[in-house]
């Protein structure tokens, strides 16, 4: 059978952690079609891991299985889990990783992995990429019923601030993505600034207490229409609400990073 199975870890280009579960993958399916969506994760950063996975597996065929390996839990009482949704499964750990691309889709059910039979015959406590996460997609490539992984989950580990309590002139999040040119995504999205009360023009005050910063910045359509360095927000290609530096990046010259929480409050 011919699946496709994508892998997003933060695992690095250079050792032998992703090739290890590669062939896995290939020794009980031969005929899978191995994905890789990055390896280069920060070191066990679950928020771009979480977000990188949202904003990418629409994209892949019906029935694709992600599989994301970002657990600095890893041999803890953490559960492996494995999620059916709409129209893809995921497997990883219970750190709230999936989630945000699980729910998007649309959750059938979850199922914890406890079931050896479909695991390698010796796993590893530090190493469940290889011998728990890579056996059980295979397995799913080829047709497994999700059910007999083991029991159903009904209370999966969620990421706080991936969803913001909106109000109107307020709003709490958190930084949940950081691009490659140091902009920071919070988890405010398009449609709720109806309700935070945010059109464009609008002065904003931007407060992350974990990094003291207090400042105030304009929501304007794109970085061009901001001053060269100044700071500026907007609603970005994924619809999310940004901060950012006209040709610069807020990310360096704020220092933050995924997972700060992050206040928001409307100046009429």
């Amino acid at each position: 059978m011919r699946s496709i199975i994508t892998l997003l870890t933060d695992f690095g280009y250079e050792s032998y952690f992703v090739p290890s579960m590669k062939g896995v993958i290939l020794s009980l399916n031969p005929n899978a079609v191995i994905i890789d969506i990055t390896h280069a994760i920060p070191q066990f950063n679950v928020y771009k891991a979480a977000f990188t996975l949202w904003a990418s597996y629409k994209y892949f065929p019906r029935g694709t299985i992600h599989v994301v390996v970002v657990d600095p839990g890893v041999g803890t009482l953490r559960r492996a889990i494995a999620v059916k949704t709409r129209n893809y499964y995921f497997v990883g750990p219970d750190n709230g990783v999936l989630m945000m691309a699980a729910e998007d889709d649309g959750i059938v059910e979850i199922r914890a992995i406890e079931n050896r039979e479909f695991m390698r015959p010796v796993v590893s406590s530090t190493f469940h990429g290889r011998d728990v996460f890579a056996p059980v997609a295979a397995y799913l490539s080829l047709g497994l019923d999700i059910s007999l992984l083991g029991p159903r989950v009904t209370d999966p580990v969620r990421l706080q601030g991936i969803t913001s309590r909106v109000s109107r002139g307020f709003a709490n999040s958190a930084i949940v993505y950081i691009d490659h040119f140091g902009n920071a995504y919070t988890g405010i999205r398009e449609g709720e600034l109806k309700i935070l009360g945010l059109e464009y023009g609008d002065e904003l005050r931007v407060v992350i207490p974990r990094r003291n910063v207090d400042l105030r910045v304009r929501f304007l359509r794109s970085y061009g229409y901001a001053n060269e360095g100044e700071a500026l927000a907007l609603i970005n290609s994924e619809g999310f609400l940004e901060l950012s530096i006209n040709r610069g990046s807020f990310a360096q010259r704020f220092g933050v990073e995924e997972g700060d929480e992050v206040e928001i409050s409307v100046i009429k």
